[in-house]
Order: C-alpha cells, then structure tokens, then sequence
C-alpha cells in the first residue's frame, strides 16, 4: 500500500518480519510554501473569485519554498533503539511525520515494516467528545489491534495512566498531563512493532518521566524498534544504541550514541563560545593527548596545554576550572610558583579521575606572571579551551536530570534486616 511516498508492508502481529530491516529511508524530504495559507471559502467567495478573475493582472509574486527535510536516508534494524538530536526546528519532528504516515513528502521514500504506534503530540488521534475509556478503544484501532486484545490491556493501561476515576469522561475534560499520560500508555502498551516517540517525556511530574522512561527500556527489550525524539542528552544515552543528528533538515552525523552526543553537544558549547575567544598565547589543548573526549577505562585523567609564551613566565601563577554551559564553575585548580621558559611550552594537569556526569562542559584556564615581585604581575591570559570538554562515560547516576546533578559516581544499595 502506497502513501504519497511512504511505502507500508504491513504484517499480522504474529507473522515474522523477513528482513532485519524494518525502516528503510531513501532520499526523503518535505517542502513547504512559506507564508502561503489557504482560506476556508464560502460558495459567494468561489463566484466572486470566479467573476472578478478576466479583469485580475496575471502578475503573481515568486513562491518562496522551505525544505524542512532534505534527502535523508538511513536503515533501522528490527529491535534497534534510534535516537534523534538536533536543535530546535532542525527537521526531527517533521521526519516523524512522514514515517507516521501524517504527512506527505515531497521527495523520495520511506518503507516501513510492522505496526507503527505514534506519540508525537498531546492527545494526537483521539477525540475530544469520546470518554477515555472509548478514546483507548480508538487509539487500539487505529494501531490495527482487534477489540478482545485491547479489553485484555484495558486494566493495564489504565493503572499506568493513572486514569481509573475519569475513564468514563470525556476527553476534553481532561488536563493535557492526563491526556499525555493515557496516550502514552495506549501506545506502549498496545504493543505496536514500532514505536515513535517525540519529546513524550518533557511533559509530565518527575514520577510519571520515570515510569515512562522505565516502560521505554522494558519496550527495548522485547525486540521492537523505537525512534525516540529528545533534547535531554542523559535520556538519549540510557535509552539508544545509535543516534541521528539532524541539522538544517539533513542528517549531519550518524552512528554510535556516545560519539554522535558528544559531537552533538561540542558542536552546540563551541557555536557558544566562540564569540569573544581571542586567544593569541595558548593555542591548543587536549585530553590524554588525544581528543576533547573523556571515555571509560582511563586510569589518569591529562589535560594537555600547548602555548606560545613571548616572555618566560616567573613565580607565575596557572589555574584551570571546568564549567557548566552556562559558566558555573564545577571545580578548578591552582598552581603557584610555576616557571615556564619562553616559547613553545605544553603544561599539564593531571588527576586521577573526573567523575562528572556525561555531557559537553567549558574548560577555562588562566596564566598569571607575577615576576619578581617588585613591578608587579599581570595577566598573561584568560583562555576558554575550544573544543569544550566532552565527558562520555556510563551514566550511573539518577536518571531524572534534575536529581542526577553533576557527578557520576557509581553506587548500591543494601537492605539489611533491623
């Protein structure tokens, strides 16, 4: 069955799929007209239209056309978990879109195998005049679930919605948090092969963010695909296996999740950052020697510093911090008395771990020279490292972002009888 471009092979749930790939995107793109909208008309408005056009000038102003997406192509495989990054207005959500079947593309193809479940809005596909209960019912049937599979789940759905008073309700009496929260169950428990998800999770209390993230990775593990649509890094690294990075409706970078998140959220810390960066004394940095990035199984954290000095540097003064994204200083250090010859110098702080939580982080550092202390010292130079700090590591702590704070420290727990 054809689409406008979406190609669908869809199976019986019970049938098994005959390739590995379940989602096959080539050349895919969406174009929109900017600014064009078309009015609701009135039988009058056609026959004025109509009478008024032979003396209209034929003097049209040029379409200006938007493509939101661009020629993207990508395989996911049967039981894959896909994140999408990228900033705001990038082309994420209107990729979902045309796999989801909601809209057309204009341009290539997507090939879908299995049934789809979608969460991409607030009580997308129900009906507001419907009571809850009945909303569930449609929800199952657009899946393509059969009544006496839905009515198996209807407990289950309703106790992780957390619903059960106003299931006879109509719809449009509920909050947007209660529609959320019963969409997001219909969809999850209905057992669709696969599973869109777009910022779900950004709505919703801290208790119903976990239950949610708790049955995505209990979905994962029963083999079905989920693309999943988040700006909340810690998330995306719990969840997915492979990440997409969509920029500008193309996708820039693809491939494993802790390269292409920390690729990510450099990119994002250094486009920030590179306003008002006018180093001219130190001229690199690096971590172990290598790269910006910070992995598992390092047993000595090194920050390399590499600086041209045009005069030696005495009884001099270095000091380094590690910052968030928005300049509050996690941590720094401090070295005084320090002698550096003129020239091409390399200094190097060593710890023995830097516990923090994965994510991009700034990196400042600042050499003083004090010389002999009768003229006075001066600043040599106050320098933010380009690239950021890009701290990629297993996330052991919280996994709500906003009790997880800034460390990643490894913990268990014991239960001991009193």
């Amino acid at each position: 069955m054809t689409c406008g471009g979406i190609v669908l092979v869809l199976f019986d749930a019970c049938a098994p799929v005959m390739t590995d790939t379940v989602i096959r995107v080539e050349g895919l793109g969406k174009r929109y007209s900017v600014g064009e909208r078309e009015r609701y008309l009135a039988l009058r408005d056609v026959i004025t239209r109509a009478l008024a056009a032979p003396f209209k000038g034929r003097a049209r102003r040029a379409k200006d056309y938007l493509w939101a997406l661009r020629d993207v192509s990508f395989d996911v495989a049967q039981g894959e978990v896909i994140g999408l990054v990228g900033r705001n207005g990038a082309g994420k959500t209107t990729l979902l879109k045309l796999l989801s079947r909601i809209t057309r593309p204009t341009a290539g193809f997507a090939e879908i195998h299995g049934r789809i479940g979608t969460l991409l809005e607030v009580g997308t596909g129900f009906h507001p005049e419907l009571t809850g209960r009945e909303n569930v019912f449609l929800s199952g049937a657009i899946l393509g679930m059969r009544k006496p599979e839905i009515e198996r789940k209807m407990d289950a759905i309703v106790a992780f919605a957390d619903v059960e008073r106003f299931l006879y309700t109509p719809l449009k009496f509920y909050s947007s948090g209660m529609q959320m929260r019963l969409a997001f169950a219909v969809a999850a428990h209905l057992e669709p092969e696969i599973l869109f998800v777009d910022e779900v999770l950004a709505v919703g209390d801290l208790e119903f963010q976990k239950k949610c993230l708790g049955k995505m990775e209990e979905v994962s593990k029963t083999g079905r695909t989920i693309i999943f649509v988040s700006h909340q890094m810690n998330q995306i690294r719990r969840l997915c296996e492979r990440v997409l990075w969509i920029d500008g409706g193309q996708i820039r970078e693809q491939g494993p999740t802790g390269r292409i998140v920390a690729a990510y959220e450099s990119a994002t810390m250094a486009a920030s950052a590179a306003s008002g960066n006018g180093a001219h004394c130190f001229a690199s940095w690096s971590l172990n020697g290598n790269g910006n990035v910070l992995e598992d199984g390092v047993d000595e954290v090194r920050f390399h510093f590499r600086l041209h000095l045009r005069e030696p540097v005495t009884n001099g003064h270095f000091g380094v911090c590690v910052m968030t994204e928005s300049n509050a200083v996690l941590t720094g250090w401090g070295f005084d008395g320090i002698e550096v010859p003129a020239g091409d110098q390399e200094i190097i702080v060593c710890l023995p771990s830097l516990p923090l939580r994965p994510g991009s982080y700034a990196l400042a550092c600042s050499l003083f020279n004090n010389g002999n202390n009768l003229t006075g010292g001066h600043l040599v130079e106050k320098w933010y490292a380009l690239p950021g700090l890009v701290i990629d590591t297993k996330p052991v702590s919280h996994p709500q972002d906003l009790w997880a704070g800034v460390l990643n420290i490894p913990s268990e727990i014991r239960i001991l009888p009193g």
